[in-house]
């Protein structure tokens, strides 16, 4: 390691307030509760390793609770950056061994910093919608993969929100989280207990809801779109709770032509999520 490192990481030392701990430190232990997800969670706190991770949670500026540093595993000057604007923006910071880091590290190669970060939280009435925004509702999906996966289909085609009821998985799902590819720092997702309360919100804001179901006579390329457009995508297991097919729904489906009769939920939300995102955005007509 060069002296230049070494110098950035004493100045960095040097410039905040530290805390050195061991491992039966309530913040160690309170990052491996959030890593087994196993404890309640109601303030929605989530542990960010790496500078990948940070580095997003840092330029969404989320909420943070506590800044963890192994000097000894910081390597490069962007890890030192990254690790100098979180601790500016927290005053709980620690420092801690190589093998403390170890107890609450997953990577196999650590950045040497970890964070307790804060989910955001989003009113409907920030959100703001178009006559052609597209939202995404996630009607009871289980798998926190799942989840985490929508969210950054939803982000990269350009959707306006996710709407999530039936919840099954904890939004701050280490899995979920990971997912995500940080989508969930920055794009609107918004809890409703079940399909009734989330329908009539949708139907209040003037939304087109469909239903993504394999025996709909007409394909998701069907549609024209072209107004604001929510697609319900439902549980791996049970699928779409029945309550929405009381609703004004309209219903579509994904040709199969193979042996397959049904795609992963995810994909089958990304398939759906960009013709309507490129439909109501003109950038295709079929």
């Amino acid at each position: 390691m060069d002296a230049n490192i070494d110098s950035l990481k004493q100045k960095l030392l040097d410039s905040f307030r530290f805390f050195a701990v061991g491992e039966g430190h309530s913040i160690v232990k309170h990052m491996r509760d959030l890593r087994s997800n196993s404890k309640p969670n109601p303030e929605r706190q989530f542990v960010a390793e790496g500078i990948w991770l940070n580095k997003l949670l840092d330029d969404a500026g989320l909420g943070l609770r506590a800044v963890v540093l192994c000097p000894d595993l910081i390597r490069t000057a962007e890890v030192a950056a990254i690790a100098k604007s979180l601790c500016e923006k927290c005053d709980q910071r620690f420092t801690v061994s190589e093998r403390v880091f170890a107890k609450i590290a997953e990577k196999e190669r650590p950045d040497g910093i970890i964070s307790v970060a804060y989910l955001p939280h989003w009113d409907l009435d920030e959100i703001a919608l178009d006559d052609k925004s597209v939202i995404l509702v996630l009607d009871g999906v289980e798998i926190p993969g799942n989840v985490g996966t929508m969210m950054r289909v939803a982000d990269g085609a350009g959707l306006d929100a996710v709407f999530i009821c039936n919840r099954k998985a904890r939004m701050t799902h280490p899995k979920l989280i990971q997912a995500s590819m940080g989508s969930l720092f920055t794009l609107p997702f918004v809890e409703f207990e079940g399909a009734d309360e989330c329908a009539a919100t949708l139907e209040r804001l003037g939304f087109e809801i469909y239903l993504t179901d394999s025996r709909a006579e007409k394909a998701y390329f069907d549609y024209p779109y072209g107004t604001r457009t929510a697609f319900v995508m439902g549980s791996e297991r049970y699928g779409i709770s029945r309550g929405w097919y009381d609703k004004p729904v309209k219903l579509v489906s994904i040709p199969m032509f193979g042996k397959c009769d049904s795609l992963n939920v995810g994909v089958a939300a990304t398939v759906v999520s960009y013709e309507a995102s490129l439909k109501n955005k003109g950038l295709i007509r079929r």
